[in-house]
């Protein structure tokens, strides 16, 4: 059978599949449960330096095939309560990586120093939510803005620095070279897709929040596309997110130029046990197509080789 194991970076973790930030990541039960149902790592929901309630409801909305549209607007309990939350995935031998968010380089930082704290294994910026005034996407549509962030995180923790770019930009690259060259070691691509949606009877926005971000299905081809450029400009190891719902679109993003993925609304639709399904799917798709392992398949669409 397929070898299953992924590495980004000097991380390695057992099969490609984390549990992406925001998708049942809030408490450490939660996350201990996607890793026995057979994730290979989990990253945190994002965390800030305070507790926030995130917007009033409707914050989500399903579009039926096409995915899911929500505004949460970084509901969290703040980084003085999270630790614990850590410590229960921690024990149960979870690899976390921990996701952040904060207005500017020296709270990114201060934050991610905390996590390193909790036993982390990476840190995750989320400079990407398109939601959030004056936070993620705002800071992340800014190359200055991203190199500052990613180098005052990389001077303050030892692990691992993740960098979580927006797809709304006119070229996300440019966004993931500039984290690379501020000392980045993995680019994640992409966060949701800024949308909208109305409903014509009441007039107005189906989600209180007005605007929001699109995940599932819809994404995947922008998610790819956003992964075949970055491959393009960086040299250090990219995590695809966006509509991984079946193994074939896992290989797509392995192909195209990712070394491990993360899964969000397919978890919505099928629980936990998608992270049980997936990495057995996978290894029959890679044993059907005669590739021996993840590693071998990344950037597999890329060189032009065959399998044979």
């Amino acid at each position: 059978m397929a070898e299953l194991e992924s590495r980004v970076g000097t991380l390695a973790f057992r099969n490609p599949f984390l549990l992406a930030s925001g998708i049942w990541g809030e408490s450490g039960e939660s996350m201990l449960g996607i890793y026995r149902a057979g994730a290979g790592g989990v990253v945190s929901k994002s965390i800030g330096s305070a507790p926030r309630t995130g917007y009033p409801n409707p914050t989500v909305e399903e579009l039926g095939s096409w995915g899911f549209l929500n505004a949460m607007g970084l509901p969290n309990p703040g980084i003085d309560e999270y630790p614990r939350e850590i410590a229960v995935a921690r024990a149960g031998g979870v690899p976390v990586v921990g996701s952040v968010f904060g207005r500017d380089a020296e709270e990114f930082a201060r934050l991610a120093e905390s996590m390193e704290r909790c036993g982390v294994v990476a840190v995750e910026l989320n400079l990407s939510c398109p939601h959030a005034e004056g936070l993620g996407a705002e800071i992340g549509q800014d190359p200055a803005a991203v190199a500052d962030i990613t180098g005052a995180v990389r001077r303050a923790v030892r692990v691992p620095v993740w960098v979580k770019i927006t797809p709304n930009v006119a070229e996300p690259e440019t966004i993931a070279l500039a984290a690379e060259r501020a000392g980045a070691d993995a680019i994640v691509a992409i966060n949701t897709v800024r949308a909208l949606a109305i409903d014509v009877e009441l007039r107005r926005p189906v989600l209180a929040h007005g605007l929001g971000g699109l995940s599932g299905p819809a994404i995947k081809p922008i998610g790819l596309a956003c992964v075949w450029k970055v491959a393009e400009r960086v040299r250090i190891p990219i995590v695809g997110v966006g509509g991984i719902s079946t193994a074939r679109d896992a290989l797509e993003y392995l192909m195209a130029g990712a070394s491990a993925l993360e899964v969000g609304t397919a978890v919505l639709h099928g629980g936990a046990a998608v992270f049980g399904t997936l990495p057995r799917d996978l290894a029959s798709l890679l044993d059907e197509l005669g590739l021996p392992s993840v590693r071998a398949s990344v950037g597999l669409a890329r060189s032009g080789r065959q399998a044979h």
